[in-house]
């Protein structure tokens, strides 16, 4: 019997040993004990057609449960951040701040899966999407019912993210490169707290609590 048994186990030695090493795993192991984030990234954006865009640089932090701040440096300045109550987009060259509430939408970006695993199950369903660029891929499909994207995919290699596509609803593919990750670094209370430089036009719903300047006529 055990004559038998031993060549199966050696068959199965090497698909174990790959389930250990998944993309999924290389998730797991990445958010284990990760409470915030900061990085740099390059993104850059494909049309349907094939056309490219401009590619972009800046900076990103997130911090469990629901906040982040995703600066844009070149090649314009951009600034986003979600408190946890609402989220702000400020133009410094529109001179504008566009915000809304901060609703369950936000769940759905694929990067608030790394600093709360739960929601990977919850609000997508992933699969193994295999190995290609020096990284294991793993793919993600939004369970929403309007989804802002077919699908994401996070390319992980043997310690961090380093790469991120996904496909939008108009057949635009973004791809974003990561680098430089700090795990759990120490952030100034400001990192995530937003107000509106005086002289800019404010559209959306601040709130009652916000300290906003008002619409200019």
């Amino acid at each position: 019997m055990m004559s038998r048994a031993f060549p199966l186990l050696l068959c199965l030695l090497p698909m174990a040993a790959h389930a250990a090493d998944s993309a999924r795993a290389r998730m797991q192991a990445f958010s284990n004990d990760l409470r915030a984030v900061s990085a740099d990234f390059e993104q850059s954006v494909t049309g349907a057609r094939g056309s490219r865009g401009e590619p972009s640089a800046g900076s990103l932090v997130l911090k469990a449960p629901r906040q982040f701040r995703w600066q844009t440096v070149s090649p314009f300045e951009q600034l986003i951040v979600a408190d946890g109550a609402r989220v702000w987009v400020y133009d410094p060259d529109l001179q504008q701040v566009s915000v809304r509430s901060q609703s369950s939408e936000e769940a759905q970006s694929p990067l608030t899966v790394l600093t709360d695993l739960s929601q990977l199950d919850s609000e997508f369903t992933a699969s193994e999407a295999g190995e290609r660029d020096g990284a294991r891929w793993l793919k993600l499909v939004s369970k929403a019912k309007e989804p802002d994207f077919e699908y994401a995919e996070l390319g992980f290699d043997e310690k961090n993210l380093v790469r991120m596509r996904f496909l939008d609803q108009l057949g635009n593919t973004t791809e974003i490169r990561f680098s430089n990750w700090q795990r759990n670094p120490q952030l100034a209370p400001e990192t995530f707290a937003f107000v509106p430089p005086a002289g800019v036009d404010v559209v959306g719903d601040p709130g009652n609590d916000a300290e906003v300047i008002p619409l200019r006529d």
